[in-house]
C-alpha cells in the first residue's frame, strides 16, 4: 500500500472539469483523478475543516461511523477497471475485524479530509 495526501483540487481551462491530484507521501509521485464538481467542493470543504449549520452528507457519514462505536481507519484507492478509480472505507472497530466499504474514490477522499 502507497500512503498518499491530498495535494490540490484543480480545475481544466478547457472544460471547467475538477480533479483531484494525489501525492505520494515519501516521493514526488501523483496521481490525478477526474471527478465532478460538488465532489471537488466536498473534499474542499473537509480539507479546509468549514463547518456548516447542518451536517454534510460526509459529515453526517463520519457522525454515524463515530457513533457506532468505529473510527476512519484509511481509505484505499483499490482498483481501476474501465477507466474508473474504485475506492474502500476501512473502518476500525475496538476489539473486532475492521469492516470495509466499497466506495466512490471521490467520497472516500471527502471522508478522509475530515
Amino acid at each position: 500500500m502507497i500512503e498518499v495526501t491530498v495535494d490540490s483540487i484543480r480545475v481544466s481551462l478547457i472544460n471547467q472539469q475538477r480533479l483531484v491530484v494525489l501525492r505520494e507521501r515519501e516521493s514526488k509521485r501523483f496521481l490525478a483523478i477526474w471527478i465532478g464538481a460538488f465532489e471537488a467542493e466536498a473534499i474542499s470543504t473537509g480539507l479546509q475543516g468549514a463547518e456548516s449549520p447542518r451536517p454534510l452528507t460526509h459529515d453526517l457519514l463520519q457522525h454515524a461511523i463515530e457513533q457506532l462505536g468505529g473510527h476512519l481507519r484509511h481509505v484505499l484507492v483499490s482498483e481501476l477497471s474501465d477507466d474508473t478509480y474504485h475506492a474502500r472505507i476501512v473502518i476500525g472497530r475496538d476489539g473486532a475485524e475492521d469492516v470495509e466499504l466499497d466506495s466512490r474514490t471521490s467520497d472516500a477522499i471527502a471522508l478522509a479530509a475530515r
